[in-house]
């Protein structure tokens, strides 16, 4: 008989005798640091491939809405294994949750190879249609080979953080963001400029990073058995269903944040090329002032899974009132540091007048609104771990195009540049408020739900 027991799980071990408070710490310090030297190793990568020239990095550009595309695709399943793993654990299905963990990487690696290998057959009407110069489709040709590649292995790495995370185990995939991204920065040089492989080289520092995760993390995961493959054993039919019920709306949801960046940068661009480099330093400098809160939306589903699935409707109330109020006056205070440092900062990022005048507005006022921001993200993320998909992807949604579009056309309108920037900032706060209201009301009904079947 097969020995289906595991070690005891980092938040089984803690629920009963660590406050919530110290709970959610320790399950997100981790991922703070891991979220931090992804972004750190991804900087690098732009920074050693714009060594190169402009044609290697519009190459880069061209690919990167290809990228999209797959992180959408794996973060989806990533947020829906976390969600039903978690949840069963909570239950006290221990064996089914292993199984799920196996399915998972199967079903997940499968559907990004295939995505690459469509990808790659349709590389030239991509690039055409994405109005690449015709000269660089030859560079392309040579880099999407090693960065498909890339690609799946992240997203194979990806898939086995996810499990961990479930599991309860933020600081194993949070060690290894952090390792992997350094040995990315290390081997960029070393491939790109000693080894002389240029662009494709970029792509293989890449792969043997993350290859390196894999050799670590996955023997990891079947030493724990966190990962059985008898799925025969398991209900295919009714597990695929459970995880496509939340993966397809939060693919849906990881896709329209680039789409909306697209609308609102044509907007701005109509105010000229010194807006848009203004605006683009600022959402760089955006992606580093919530990295706490991206952190809390990877370390709170496992949470909220394992007590949704013991039925402790009350404690995830708790959980959720602590986060959004520590995301609530942190990121005030992350609005207010940059407000106080604007001149400076916009000084710093750039020599131009013209962008130190609207990188300096935009300081001054949308970053106040990160708090809104933050507490919308947290909520998407709150509401996947609930089960409740459709929910989330509302409110995505309506945080894009119902609060944040809308009010920066309306800005732009009334006082330009400048309106389009205050816009941004009201359009946050309201987003926060409404996603906060959509998570309440599911909630009421979750409570109501579970007092009927009791």
């Amino acid at each position: 008989m097969p020995n289906t027991k595991a070690p005891l799980n980092p938040v089984s071990n803690t629920i009963h005798t660590a406050s919530l408070p110290r709970q959610l710490y320790t399950m997100t310090w981790p991922m703070l640091f891991g979220a931090l030297s992804l972004m750190t190793f991804q900087l690098a990568d732009s920074a050693f491939i714009g060594q190169l020239g402009r044609d290697p990095l519009a190459a880069l550009g061209f690919t990167l809405p290809m990228h999209q595309l797959i992180i959408g695709l794996q973060v989806g399943l990533g947020i829906a294994t976390t969600a039903i793993i978690s949840r069963t654990l909570g239950l006290g299905d221990e064996l089914r949750a292993f199984r799920l963990g196996g399915l998972v990487i199967t079903v997940g690696s499968a559907l990004v190879f295939v995505l690459c290998v469509v990808l790659w057959l349709l590389q030239t009407p991509i690039m055409t249609a994405l109005g690449a110069d015709n000269t660089l489709l030859p560079m392309v040709r040579t880099y999407w080979v090693p960065w498909l590649f890339s690609a799946w292995i992240g997203a194979f790495l990806y898939f086995g953080y996810s499990i961990c995370r479930s599991h309860g185990d933020t600081k194993l995939p949070g060690y290894m963001m952090v390792a992997t991204s350094l040995a990315n920065i290390a081997l960029d040089p070393l491939y790109i400029f000693v080894f002389g492989w240029g662009l494709p080289g970029a792509a293989w520092a890449t792969v043997t990073s993350f290859g390196i995760g894999c050799l670590f993390i996955y023997p990891k995961l079947l030493k724990r058995g966190w990962a059985r493959f008898d799925l025969r054993e398991l209900a295919l039919g009714r597990a695929l269903r459970q995880l496509n019920s939340i993966m397809a709306p939060a693919m849906v949801s990881q896709l329209m944040p680039p789409v909306s960046a697209m609308l609102a940068t044509a907007m701005v661009a109509g105010f000229g090329s010194a807006a848009v480099a203004a605006w683009g330093l600022g959402t760089r400098l955006e992606f580093f002032s919530i990295v706490v809160v991206l952190a809390l939306t990877m370390s709170m589903p496992p949470m909220i899974g394992r007590l949704l699935g013991a039925g402790d409707i009350e404690q995830i109330r708790k959980l959720v009132r602590i986060a959004v109020r520590f995301v609530v006056g942190w990121q005030l205070a992350i609005g207010l540091l940059w407000l106080i440092a604007s001149g400076l900062v916009s000084e710093l990022f750039s020599s131009d007048q013209q962008v130190q005048e609207i990188l300096g507005a935009y300081l001054v006022r949308v970053p106040l609104s990160y708090s809104g921001l933050g507490v919308c993200m947290l909520m998407v993320s709150i509401c996947n771990a609930l089960g409740l998909a459709v929910r989330a992807l509302l409110v995505s949604m309506l945080r894009l195009f119902l609060c944040f579009l809308p009010l920066l056309w309306l800005g732009s309108q009334l006082n330009g540049i400048y309106g389009l920037m205050s816009g941004a900032l009201v359009g946050n706060l309201l987003a926060g408020i409404m996603a906060y209201s959509f998570y309440r009301a599911g909630m009421k009904q979750l409570r109501e739900s579970a007092s009927g079947k009791a």
